[in-house]
C-alpha cells in the first residue's frame, strides 16, 4: 500500500499515541495528523518524541465538532478513530459523556469522512461489546453484541453506526475490537497501572468484588501492529478481533504483578465491585490471523516485566498524570467508593 496521511483521533490517549509512534519509528512514510481534545486522559508528553518529526501534525479539537474535524482531515487518506471516553467506572458515574463522546462524535467523523471521499476509516472498538463470554468459550466477530455498561453499550452504537455506514454508504469503514490493552502510558485510572503505581508506593491495591473476574490481555504494542494491519490489508466491511490470548483472572494478575515487584499480597484491598461488572472477555483473533497474518509477540509475562521497568523509569511522567483531576477521581471511586456507587 502507498503511504497515506492519516488522521488519528485520540493521538494524545494511551493506545493513539502508542500506534502514533509506532507507525512513525516504521520509517514507511506514513504522515499522521493528531486530533486530540486533551481530556484528562489525553498527555502531549505521551508523543514527546515525535513532535518534531517532519511526518507528524498536533491539532486540538473535538471530535463533536463538525467544522473543526472537517478542516483537520483535509488532504488526509485515511482515519484511524481511537478517540473515546475509554473507563467504566466513569462511564457509570456519567454516562452522558461516554455517548456524547463515543456515539455523537463518532456520527460527526463519520459524516465528514464520507463527505470528504476518505480511502480508509478504521473504527478502534472493544472486546467489551460482547459483553459476559461463558467460561470456556471465546467471542469471533459473529458473536452477539451484548453490552453491560454504559461505555460498551456506547461503543457498540458506534461500530453500529460504521457498520450502517458501510451497507447504506458503501463506506470504506473497518472496526476493531481488542482484548484489555495494558504497556507504557497508560493513564493511571486502569487495572495494572493503578495496581502498579500504589505498588510501588507501597499503598493498597484495590481489587474489584472475588477478583475472580477473567480478562485477556494484549500488549499495546502488539495491538498496534494489528490496527496497522487492519489498515493496510482489512477488507472494508469487516470486523477484526485482536486478542492477546493470554486469559487470567484479576486476582491472579495482581498477586503476580506483586510478586514481580517484590511486594507482599498484604497489600490487596478488595473494595466493592463494580454494577454489572463483567465476568469474562474472551476474543477469538483466528481471523485476523488467517486473513491478515497476525499473531501477539509479546507474552503477558514478557510485557508486564517490560511495563513495571517502564513506569519505574519514568518517575516524572507518573509524578504530572496523577494530579489534579487524577486525584479527585481516584479518591471518589477507590477511597469514598462505597459512597459513591451508592448514590447512583
Amino acid at each position: 500500500m502507498i503511504p497515506m496521511k492519516i488522521l488519528v483521533t485520540g493521538g494524545a490517549g494511551f493506545i493513539g499515541s502508542n500506534f502514533i509512534r509506532y507507525v512513525l519509528g516504521l520509517g514507511k512514510g506514513y504522515r499522521v495528523v493528531n486530533y486530540d481534545k486533551l481530556t484528562y486522559a489525553g498527555n502531549l508528553a505521551n508523543v514527546f518524541s515525535v513532535a518534531d518529526n517532519p511526518h507528524y501534525t498536533f491539532i486540538k479539537g473535538d471530535i463533536c465538532d463538525g467544522a473543526a474535524v472537517e478542516s483537520a482531515m483535509r488532504g488526509c487518506d485515511a482515519v484511524l478513530h481511537f478517540a473515546a471516553e475509554s473507563h467504566v467506572d466513569r462511564s457509570i458515574y456519567e454516562p452522558a459523556t461516554a455517548i456524547e463522546t463515543n456515539v455523537t462524535g463518532t456520527s460527526v467523523l463519520l459524516q465528514v469522512a464520507r463527505a470528504r471521499g476518505i480511502a480508509r476509516f478504521v473504527q478502534i472498538s472493544t472486546d467489551e461489546v460482547y459483553g459476559d463470554i461463558p467460561p470456556g468459550a471465546f467471542a469471533d466477530e459473529t458473536s452477539r453484541i451484548t453490552p453491560s455498561s454504559p461505555y460498551s453499550a456506547s461503543k457498540a452504537a458506534a461500530d453500529l453506526l460504521v457498520q450502517s455506514y458501510v451497507r447504506t454508504y458503501d463506506f470504506p469503514g473497518l472496526i476493531t475490537r481488542s482484548s484489555n490493552n495494558y504497556g507504557p502510558f497508560q493513564f493511571p485510572e486502569k487495572f495494572l497501572p493503578v495496581m502498579m503505581m500504589n505498588a510501588l508506593e507501597d499503598r493498597p491495591v484495590p481489587i474489584y468484588g472475588d477478583g475472580k473476574q477473567q480478562r485477556d490481555w494484549l500488549h499495546v504494542e502488539d495491538n498496534c501492529r494489528g490496527i496497522l494491519a487492519v489498515l493496510e490489508r482489512g477488507r472494508c466491511g469487516e470486523v477484526y478481533n485482536i486478542s492477546g490470548l493470554d486469559i487470567v483472572e484479576n486476582l491472579d494478575l495482581a498477586k503476580d504483578l506483586l510478586r514481580l515487584m517484590n511486594k507482599p499480597e498484604s497489600l490487596l484491598c478488595h473494595v466493592q465491585d463494580r454494577p454489572g461488572h463483567d465476568r469474562r472477555y474472551a476474543l477469538s483473533s483466528k481471523k485476523i490471523s488467517r486473513e491478515l497474518a497476525w499473531e501477539p509477540q509479546i507474552s503477558l509475562k514478557d510485557g508486564l516485566h517490560q511495563t513495571v521497568d517502564w513506569y519505574k523509569a519514568n518517575a516524572s511522567w507518573v509524578k504530572a498524570v496523577r494530579s489534579g483531576e487524577y486525584l479527585a477521581y481516584y479518591k471518589k471511586n477507590y477511597e469514598d467508593r462505597d459512597s459513591a456507587l451508592s448514590s447512583l
